[in-house]
């Protein structure tokens, strides 16, 4: 059966079965009612290539979607979505966005076809108030979200949506804004933030793409330093990265990858536990480091 014609039997269901409308919305409701807190991820998406390649970050995803509760829904903050204001996809069946260029023909073919959450994006708009938040049905799942998201749930049978990362706005907003989402963690969402914490493409040394851990000098330093903030709990110094050494403004000469990592820590609580996976250089001037709270 195509998807399409079974997600209209579905829809249909409650008529042949009987069920009138309002006990098939709040059915549906049940999916986000009160559960154990659900962990947060940061990962470190790196190339595209690893959507489709078999390496030690691949393994490294599987693992902590192995080690975390089947969540109800998935929220997530990829560093390719870029938007004036505040956006989350709305849609019932999100597109897999092939946003890169350059690569095999076989990572082109690669569909995650994940259902959207119409009922989550409201919720989301909800919890964010005052904030003005868009319900968007135009963009999708953007790789950011869907190469790494197709390796924690290869099936792709739980329901994912994206928030986009409003460019204009200080560090701290987002770190701020990240508080406001607290409350979906304990409704089984599963909160992913997609990026890279070093992510300086202009001198990656693509001579070296294979050699293991492989880092300049500044990347060394920089993975060492923000490694140290994150394990001691000592945000501000990652908040106000533009303020630290020259090194960190040749690890992020940008923020958009930078920016997805402070969603996660703004949510972690207090004597909430925080693992390192994931965690090394590649090319000289990126980092795969990746993060579990909780």
């Amino acid at each position: 059966m195509e998807r399409k014609s079974f997600l209209k039997l579905i829809a249909t269901a409650p008529l042949l079965f009987g069920m009138t409308k309002l006990d098939h919305l709040y059915s549906v409701s049940q999916g986000f009612s009160k559960t154990e807190k659900m962990p947060i991820l940061f990962l470190g998406h790196g190339s595209p290539m690893n959507a489709i390649e078999e390496n030690q970050f691949v393994e490294g995803f599987r693992n902590v979607g192995k080690s975390i509760p089947k969540p109800n829904a998935i929220l997530c903050i990829s560093a390719h979505w870029l938007t004036k204001g505040t956006k989350v996809t709305a849609m019932d069946l999100p597109p897999t966005i092939h946003d890169f260029g350059g690569f095999p023909k076989a990572l082109f073919d690669v569909q995650y076809p994940a259902p959207g959450s119409p009922e989550l994006a409201k919720e989301t708009q909800q919890v964010l108030s005052p904030i003005a938040v868009e319900l968007d049905d135009s963009w999708g799942l953007d790789h950011g979200a869907w190469s790494v998201i197709k390796h924690l749930y290869p099936n792709a049978d739980i329901p994912v949506i994206q928030m986009s990362i409003n460019y204009g706005q200080p560090m701290s907003y987002h770190f701020e804004l990240a508080q406001k989402l607290q409350s979906l963690r304990e409704k089984g969402i599963l909160i992913i933030g997609s990026g890279n914490i070093i992510h300086n493409l202009r001198m990656v040394d693509f001579a070296n793409m294979n050699k293991d851990n492989y880092g300049y000098d500044w990347a060394i330093e920089v993975r060492e330093k923000v490694n140290n903030f994150l394990l001691d709990g000592n945000y501000t110094p990652l908040i106000q990265y533009e303020k630290q050494s020259k090194a960190f403004q040749l690890a992020i000469p940008t923020p958009d990858h930078y920016i997805p990592l402070l969603y996660i820590l703004g949510l972690q609580q207090k004597n909430e536990k925080l693992s390192l996976f994931n965690d090394k250089l590649v090319a000289g001037s990126l980092s795969m480091t990746s993060i579990k709270i909780g």
